[in-house]
């Protein structure tokens, strides 16, 4: 789950099983009470058909987990991002971030930095868009060492310039669904 949406939609279908809740987060569920074989299939192919899948494989859920880490700190957290990465997941995640990192890649086909950058762009064209930010804070908001650096960093993902996105008419993002 990457959005308020997916959670949502997990609500109504552990709703819809009689299933009572504790937590639904991004990428975890917690419910009171102990779910049947017949319930955990019927959510499992309601859940695949908005989109969305149950995961029982471990790996697939520390998967999970590490993406839902970025997402958060990089789409959802108003604190300026002033910590080393590598570290901050390895404590998250209670694993070596080098396990991490080559399960990531083994199982994304993409490397845990590429994921961030990705996502920190994304971030950083809505930024742009609102408009309530210039250049500078938003390279200082999202812990870009300089303008310069995001700058090129931007420029190498996206093919422009931040200057040159902002003057677009047509600014489409892309959801974080699809990144």
């Amino acid at each position: 789950m990457v959005s308020n949406r997916c959670k949502m939609a997990v609500k109504d279908e552990l709703r819809n099983l009689g299933l009572h809740f504790i937590v639904v987060d991004l990428g975890e569920v917690e419910i009171m009470e102990n779910i049947t074989m017949q319930q955990r299939v019927t959510l499992k192919a309601n859940l695949l058909h908005s989109g969305l899948e149950l995961m029982d494989d471990k790996r697939a859920m520390l998967i999970e987990k590490i993406k839902t880490v970025i997402i958060e700190m990089v789409h959802h957290s108003d604190e300026v991002i002033k910590v080393n990465f590598s570290n901050y997941l390895s404590e998250k995640m209670n694993h070596d971030y080098t396990y991490l990192s080559n399960l990531f890649s083994e199982v994304q086909g993409t490397t845990i930095e590429q994921f961030i950058i990705s996502h920190k762009i994304e971030r950083i064209k809505e930024l742009i868009i609102y408009g309530e930010h210039n250049i500078t804070e938003i390279a200082w908001k999202m812990g870009y060492s300089s303008v310069a650096h995001l700058s090129s960093q931007f420029k190498k993902v996206t093919g422009l310039s931040p200057s040159h996105f902002k003057q677009l008419k047509d600014k489409r993002r892309s959801p974080i669904e699809d990144i």
